[in-house]
């Protein structure tokens, strides 16, 4: 046992000076001295003696009479040991509530806890014996005052914790464990009085932590005399509480650890994967873009890109060639940072097999056929919607991967077509084949990338908005906006109305001003969405708005 251990300061402070201060030790005052009741006046017998001979009452005056003074009995030894004990006994209870609450080592307290259960009890020794979470049982703390013996007994406690580990694996069974754990504990008494051989009585009472069963605390005493009565099981069991209460701390602590921890890093993973979306709207002639990811937890796996493709030179065409823009919408099986991480690596394979320059459908190909082995492992898939638009010639060429199709708002007839092709999700089928399609825009129309969380929006009553919801909220949305940013924070207005709550801010793309209010937790009164929740926008400008 260390030096500084809570053991030895509590162990000097009983044994020490103290116990010899006026308020433990100081003997009582001697006893007065008890005046003799032959000579003192008694008013009783005063009033019932006869008159002398010859004097009458009214001449004989009658001697002054006081009271009977009763001396007070001296107090007995037992009484001051009684008064030594109970100030003794708070003093160690004051010392096991100072570990508590000062302590961070549990160690220590159990330690402390140990020694203490001995002393409140006049045992000779306690010992603490844990039930741990992997099924295994173990001798956690152990005080004796006998030091020749204590070592020894430490070891053959030690070897039936092992022994009744290997032998029971009782405690690796939640299901039964309010069943077998009675029987565990009487074995383990047995084991224990076996072990300290038949001149040593032992006793012991549960470690409960949240009405569960945890371990045993024991004291164990060689006097003969030894009474265990109620006052020393209940100060035992008092103890035991404390130690319980130690334990369920530090799991709770380590936990809050863990928690503060993880989160952390999923603030830095939301960080990072923000980073990976695009920062600005490119700028491409003939359209303007607007774009929303709306996370259901700190890391999603929605994902959309805008990929800049230049086109192959050519002096000899006319008119030149110009870049194409590839717009990308997917989303990944789950949210969460396992589909954070496969929307980070489907984000770089698609960027690219983009600029290898192969159509949408090769594209989609290739793509499946590098992604397959890794998504058969992960038990996961990908849709993924990819398109290209030709500023020069105003085509929209685009292949689905059992994406939401993409919906096509005509200025012209204000009707809504779907924009979809045949392709499974990417991950599903080693050798899917994917096909592509085109369609001409016009000035004016609008295009709407959305990924499920929108549809699967749904109210009190459980009704979901469905993509007959969305098409209305584009009705509504590109007949009286003009802009694609206000086109975009129309739709979230109507799918938060439609569900009933206040909107939410979307994914932050930037870093905060201060670095460490990234690491710091976020509190937010928003309501959760059920799923992450993306919207790409893209507006033709009319032909008299400048390109």
């Amino acid at each position: 046992m260390d030096a500084h251990s809570p053991q030895k300061a509590v162990s000097a402070q009983l044994s020490g000076s103290s116990w010899s201060e006026p308020l433990l030790g100081q003997d009582l005052p001697p006893n007065p001295p008890v005046p003799s009741l032959e000579n003192s006046g008694d008013l009783r017998s005063a009033q019932a003696s006869p008159d002398p001979v010859g004097v009458t009452s009214d001449e004989v005056e009658l001697p002054e009479v006081k009271p009977a003074i009763v001396p007070a009995p001296a107090m007995p030894d037992r009484v001051a040991k009684v008064g030594r004990d109970q100030y003794r006994m708070q003093y160690l209870l004051a010392w096991l509530a100072f570990a508590l609450r000062s302590f961070n080592n549990l160690n220590q307290i159990l330690e402390l806890t140990a020694f203490v259960a001995s002393q409140l009890t006049d045992a000779e020794g306690g010992a603490l014996v844990l039930f741990n979470p992997n099924g295994t049982i173990q001798l956690d703390q152990l005080h004796c005052s006998d030091l020749h013996h204590r070592e020894q007994i430490r070891a053959e406690m030690e070897q039936i914790a092992q022994t009744l580990s290997a032998q029971e694996p009782m405690l690796k069974t939640e299901g039964s464990l309010s069943v077998k754990i009675p029987a565990l504990e009487h074995l383990l008494d047995e084991r224990f009085r076996q072990s300290l051989g038949p001149d040593v009585r032992l006793f012991g009472t549960p470690l409960l932590i949240r009405n569960s069963v945890q371990g045993r605390l024991y004291v164990f005493s060689r006097q003969p005399g030894y009474h265990w009565d109620e006052r020393r099981q209940q100060l035992l069991r008092l103890v035991a509480d404390q130690a319980g209460v130690a334990i369920e701390n530090d799991r709770l602590t380590a936990a809050l650890r863990r928690k503060v921890a993880l989160e952390k890093e999923m603030e830095i993973g939301s960080y990072i994967q923000a980073q990976l979306l695009p920062q600005e709207y490119p700028q491409v002639k003939g359209i303007r873009l607007a774009a929303r990811c709306r996370v259901a937890s700190k890391v999603g796996g929605d994902y959309y890109d805008f990929i800049k493709i230049p086109e192959k030179s050519d002096p000899a065409a006319s008119p030149p060639s110009s870049e194409k823009l590839a717009i990308v919408i997917g989303d990944v099986m789950g949210k969460g940072v396992p589909a954070g991480l496969l929307m980070s690596m489907t984000r770089a394979m698609v960027r690219a097999e983009a600029l290898n320059r192969h159509s949408p459908a090769r594209v989609l190909q290739h793509l499946n056929r590098a992604m397959y082995s890794d998504l058969e492992h992960s038990n996961r898939f990908i849709s993924l919607f990819y398109s290209e638009y030709d500023p020069h010639s105003h085509r929209l060429c685009f292949s689905n991967a059992a994406h939401n199709p993409t919906l096509w708002w005509q200025a012209r007839t204000r009707e809504i077509q779907p924009l979809d092709t045949e392709g499974a999700l990417i991950g599903l089928e080693e050798n899917s084949h994917y096909s592509e399609s085109c369609v001409q825009l016009q000035p004016g129309d609008v295009v709407v990338y959305y990924t499920d969380g929108y549809t699967e929006a749904a109210n009190s009553r459980g009704e979901r908005l469905e993509t007959s919801g969305l098409m209305d909220a584009i009705q509504h949305a590109a007949c009286r906006y003009d802009s694609p940013e206000d086109i975009l924070e129309s739709l979230f207005e109507q799918m938060d109305a439609f569900r009933g709550r206040q909107g939410s801010p979307p994914l932050t793309l930037l870093p905060p001003d201060d670095p460490e209010l990234l690491l710091q937790d976020e509190i937010s009164l928003r309501p959760e969405p059920v799923d992450d929740t993306t919207l790409v926008v893209l507006k033709v400008l009319p032909d008299s708005e400048p390109k």
